[in-house]
This record gives structure tokens, C-alpha cells and sequence, in this order.
């Protein structure tokens, strides 16, 4: 299985084992099984709730009904930390190139670029047309499009060094297998919300391999959040960086650590 180096902010490379072609199929046809079995259900309800309703509001409803389908992938990506159903079951999950959480525009370029998935049904029925002799030129001019789009986002992930596909190039993403070799616990990398607000900017003036040691400090203090080491690291820390603060010792520390996450990644 190809594993992927990924440069952090921090000067520490994390591996990542990334997914091989079959993993990722096997993914895309559970979400797309959990979305075919959702619009199921809709059309059930719309045979049933909805039988008197006109054609025009009909349409209207199915279009509203639809958007779930339409922004599956972008939604559950965005509040499951990169994961769809799909993804969690096989094990799969999208970082970023930094092996962070992906931004919402990323998902977002993603999203756009999900023409190969989302024409994987259209190709078949457009397939069964053709072969039954029923295609016009613009039915070819669009089988062929899609056919071509489809089979190069398939040999980018089978062929290329990250396994990545037209929408993660564009994004700066990769779809990862979520058993880390390295675990992110061992190195200075926290994740951080969206709507995060850094306290200390001055945490940006510590190095990599001072984070790396108050990282240590704070791992060997876990269950003693006043010891002797604890506050003498965080003394050190406010005079060097000329700040006051009534946090915690351990506090602070883990403070400044999540504000150079969310510094050095902006």
C-alpha cells in the first residue's frame, strides 16, 4: 500500500498509508447506496403524502428533497471531520496537505469536482441507450465528456503518488486510511475549530523544537496541572515572550499550542 509523507508545520513529517483504488470504489458505492436508499423513502413519501399535490409543486418538492443528495458529500465531510458513511465504514477520511482538518473551501473545490461520482448512474443508463441504438450526437458528445472525466479521475487514483483525483489536486487534500503510522498525538499537532480565536499571536516566536518540549512537558504533567515543571516551563514561556496571563500553568501552555496550530496553518 503507497504511503504518503506529509510536511507539517512543524518541521515533523506524519505517514499516511493512502487507500488503493478498491477501498476508495467501495466507499463511493456504500454513499451511494445510502443516498439511492434516501431517495427511496422520498419517493415513497411523495407517492403517499404528496398524491394530490400538482405536478408543478411535485417537481418543486423533489427538487427540495434533492438537495440532501446533492450536498451529501460536502455536509458530512464538513461536521464528520472529512468522513462521509461511506468513508467512516471503510476506514477513509480527507485531510489536508498539512494533515490537518480540511477547510471548508476545500471541501468545497471537492464538491464542485465530484463530476466523475456523480456520473457514474447517468453513464450506465446513457450506456444501455447507446447500446440499444437510441443516442443522438449530443448523447454521445455527453457520454464521452463524462466517460473521459470518470476514467481520469480513476487512473489519477489508481497511478499517481498520493492517489489523488482532479477535485483533491485542486483542493490540496488526500484521502488517507484513518490507522496513522505516526500518531499525531506524539508530535505538537491540535486540531482547532473553524471559528477558533488565538489568544497568544507571540506563540508564532517559539520554535519547533521548543513546542516539541513544552509538548513533552505538558504529556509527562497530564494528571499534576501545577507540578513544579509545569509552572517553571510557563514562567520561562511569559518572560520570554513578555506576556501575563492568570491561566494555568498547563493551561497556558496547551493554549499556546493550539494558537501556533491555528497560526501556522493560516
Amino acid at each position: 500500500m503507497p504511503v504518503v509523507s506529509v510536511p507539517t508545520s512543524f518541521n515533523i513529517s506524519l505517514e499516511f498509508d493512502t487507500p488503493g483504488l478498491g477501498r476508495r470504489m467501495s466507499s463511493l458505492v456504500i454513499d451511494l447506496l445510502v443516498q439511492y436508499v434516501y431517495l427511496i423513502l422520498i419517493g415513497y413519501m411523495m407517492r403517499t403524502l404528496f398524491a394530490s399535490v400538482s405536478d408543478f409543486n411535485k417537481w418543486a418538492l423533489w427538487l427540495i428533497f434533492s438537495l440532501p443528495v446533492l450536498l451529501y458529500h460536502i455536509v458530512w465531510e464538513a461536521i464528520a471531520n472529512g468522513q462521509s458513511i461511506g468513508k467512516k465504514i471503510t476506514g477513509l477520511r480527507v485531510v489536508s496537505f498539512n494533515g490537518g482538518r480540511p477547510t471548508i473551501s476545500q471541501l468545497l473545490i471537492r464538491w464542485l469536482l465530484r463530476i466523475s461520482d456523480l456520473w457514474i448512474i447517468p453513464l450506465l443508463i446513457l450506456a444501455f441507450y447507446l447500446i440499444a441504438g437510441l443516442g443522438n450526437a449530443e448523447l454521445i458528445f455527453i457520454f464521452v465528456f463524462a466517460m473521459g472525466f470518470l476514467m481520469t479521475d480513476i487512473m489519477l487514483v489508481a497511478r499517481s503518488e498520493k492517489a489523488q483525483r482532479i477535485g483533491d489536486i485542486l483542493a490540496q487534500t488526500i484521502v488517507i486510511k484513518t490507522s496513522i503510522k505516526e500518531s499525531l498525538s506524539s508530535t505538537i499537532f491540535t486540531e482547532v475549530e473553524q471559528d477558533y480565536a488565538p489568544l497568544f499571536p507571540q506563540a508564532m516566536r517559539i520554535s519547533d523544537k521548543d513546542l516539541n518540549f513544552i509538548k513533552k512537558i505538558l504529556d509527562r504533567n497530564k494528571k499534576s496541572p501545577y507540578s513544579k515543571e509545569l509552572m517553571s516551563a510557563a514562567e520561562k514561556v511569559k518572560a520570554y515572550l513578555q506576556l501575563e496571563t492568570d491561566l494555568p500553568p498547563g493551561a497556558f501552555l496547551e493554549r499556546l499550542l493550539k494558537d501556533y496550530n491555528y497560526l501556522s496553518s493560516r
